[in-house]
C-alpha cells in the first residue's frame, strides 16, 4: 500500500504540468485580450506596460514564469481584479463552494443511495418506475433548468427561501439541492442495479434461511457490497460539487469557485483561469486517490495494488 501510494502521488505532478500546459494553450489561443475592452481599446503603450508587468509579452515568457511561482505557493495577480492576487480570489471563493459542495453531495448521496436501494427491493413497480423516471431528468435536465425552477417555485411562489445572495443554510438549501440532483441521479442508478445483482446472491439466500430479518440482511449486507460501484463515482462527483457548480453558482449570484471562473473565462483573465483549473486539478485527484485507498476499508478482499 506504501509503494501505491508513493507512486500515486509522484505521478500527481506529471499529470498537473499536463494539464496546465493544455489549459494555458487553450486560454492564450482564444481571441482576444484581457486587457482589452468592447467599449474602448487600451493605449498602446498602457498594454505594454501591463503585459510586461504580466509577463504576457509572450506565450513563452508567460509559460516560463508561472509555473514556478505556482509550485512556490504564488498563483500570481488576477488581470481582472486589480489589487488582488489568484491566491486572495480563492482564498475568498473556495470555502464558499467547498461548503456548497458537501451540502450538495451529502445530499445526492443520501437521498440516491436510499431511492436506488428501495428501487431494487420494489424493481418492477411504480416506484422503481418512478424513480427511473426521476433519475432520467436529474441526468437530462441542465443545471440552469433545475435551478430556475426551483427558484421560481420556491423563492417566487412559495417564498420558502430566498433567491440569490449566500449567508445562512436557508440560502444554501435551493443551490444545494440544484447540485445534487445530477449526482443523486447516477447514484440512484448505481446502487439500483448493484443492489439487483447482490440481491440474486447466495449468501443473501442463507442469511434468510438463518433467520435474518428482510430489513437486516437488505441494509446490514447488501447494501454494504452495492456500495462499491458509487463508491467508485465519488471521486469525480466529491470533486466536482466541492468546486462548485459555475451554472448554479451564476444563477443564484453565489460568489464562490465557479463564479469566478466563469467571469475569468469572460474577461480573459489567464492567471485565475489557471488557478480555478489547477485547484479542480487537485481536488480531482486527490479525491480518486482517496476513492482507491477506501476500497480498501469498504471491502478488504479488494487489492489496489495488484497488477495483471
Amino acid at each position: 500500500m506504501t509503494k501505491f501510494l508513493l507512486w500515486r502521488l509522484v505521478q500527481f505532478p506529471l499529470i498537473l504540468a499536463i494539464i496546465y500546459v493544455i489549459t494555458f494553450l487553450l486560454a492564450w489561443a482564444a481571441p482576444g485580450s484581457p486587457f482589452d475592452r468592447p467599449d474602448r481599446k487600451l493605449d498602446p503603450v498602457a498594454k505594454a506596460q501591463l503585459e510586461k508587468q504580466f509577463h504576457a509579452e509572450h506565450w513563452y515568457t508567460f509559460l516560463a514564469y508561472y509555473p514556478l511561482q505556482m509550485v512556490q505557493g504564488n498563483l500570481g495577480p488576477s488581470m481582472e481584479y486589480k489589487g488582488w492576487s489568484v491566491n486572495d480570489v480563492l482564498r475568498e471563493s473556495l470555502p464558499i463552494s467547498v461548503t456548497l459542495g458537501l451540502f450538495a453531495m451529502a445530499i445526492g448521496l443520501l437521498a440516491g443511495s436510499f431511492v436506488g436501494a428501495l428501487a431494487a427491493v420494489r424493481r418492477g413497480g411504480v416506484y422503481d418506475y418512478a424513480s427511473l423516471i426521476a433519475a432520467l431528468a436529474g441526468i437530462s435536465l441542465p443545471g440552469f433548468v433545475v435551478a430556475g425552477l426551483l427558484v421560481v417555485i420556491f423563492s417566487d411562489q412559495l417564498k420558502w427561501f430566498p433567491s440569490a445572495g449566500w449567508g445562512g443554510i436557508s440560502h444554501m438549501v435551493l443551490p444545494a439541492v440544484a447540485l445534487s440532483l445530477m449526482p443523486m441521479a447516477y447514484i440512484a442508478r448505481l446502487t439500483r442495479a448493484s443492489m439487483i445483482d447482490v440481491l440474486g446472491a447466495d449468501y443473501v439466500r442463507t442469511a434468510r434461511a438463518k433467520g435474518m430479518t428482510r430489513t437486516s440482511v437488505i441494509w446490514k449486507h447488501c447494501f454494504r457490497n452495492a456500495f462499491l460501484p458509487v463508491f467508485s463515482f465519488l471521486g469525480p462527483a466529491a470533486a466536482s460539487t466541492l468546486t462548485g457548480s459555475f451554472v448554479v453558482e451564476q444563477v443564484f449570484n453565489i460568489n464562490g469557485l465557479g463564479w469566478h471562473f466563469v467571469n475569468s473565462v469572460k474577461n480573459r483573465d489567464q492567471t485565475l483561469i489557471l488557478g480555478t483549473v489547477m485547484v479542480y486539478s487537485v481536488f480531482l485527484l486527490t479525491f480518486n486517490l482517496l476513492v482507491d485507498v477506501g476500497y480498501v476499508f469498504i471491502d478488504p478482499r479488494i487489492d489496489v495494488t495488484a497488477r495483471a
